[in-house]
């Protein structure tokens, strides 16, 4: 798939090779990347078990890689691409960095941030859910599935 057929999935295919990276790793398998200026400049997956930090949730690791990136705190300009919604303290802190964009392929309806509040979120982020989302959640639910 070219990025100019559909830049959402183009770039949500990416951070699913990060969730399946985290799979591989035995991490609860979530990717995502930052796209600014049509370039990824960050790439990440769940590191929580190799980290021994429950903090250490793709989005997080991401937030931190762009801001590196950019050597600035805002990412107003940028659009994170999660293979899963963001939990509460994800959304929070994507609102602290006013992240100008986020996608997301599988709803959390047990842990995401829209079971606890939108306004997590900084007022101008604009969200797209549903991107590759039986594929998001196929990988989540294969994961849990070997897990049980």
């Amino acid at each position: 798939m070219s990025i100019f057929d559909n830049p959402d999935e183009y770039y949500m295919q990416q951070a699913l090779r990060e969730a399946r990276a985290a799979a591989a790793e035995d991490e609860v398998p979530i990717g995502a990347v930052i796209v600014a200026d049509d370039r990824i400049i960050a790439r990440t997956h769940n590191q929580t078990e190799r980290l021994h930090d429950v903090t250490a949730h793709a989005e997080m690791l991401a937030f931190t890689a762009a801001s590196e990136a950019l050597g600035a705190k805002y990412l107003n300009d940028c659009t994170l691409y999660v293979t899963v919604e963001p939990c509460p303290m994800c959304a929070g802190a994507a609102g602290w960095t006013q992240v100008g964009r986020i996608v997301y392929g599988a709803r959390d309806p047990k842990r995401g941030y829209s079971t606890v509040s939108d306004r997590l979120l900084h007022p101008k982020t604009e969200v797209t859910a549903g991107v590759l989302e039986e594929e998001c959640a196929a990988l989540m639910k294969d994961f849990f599935k070997k897990k049980r």
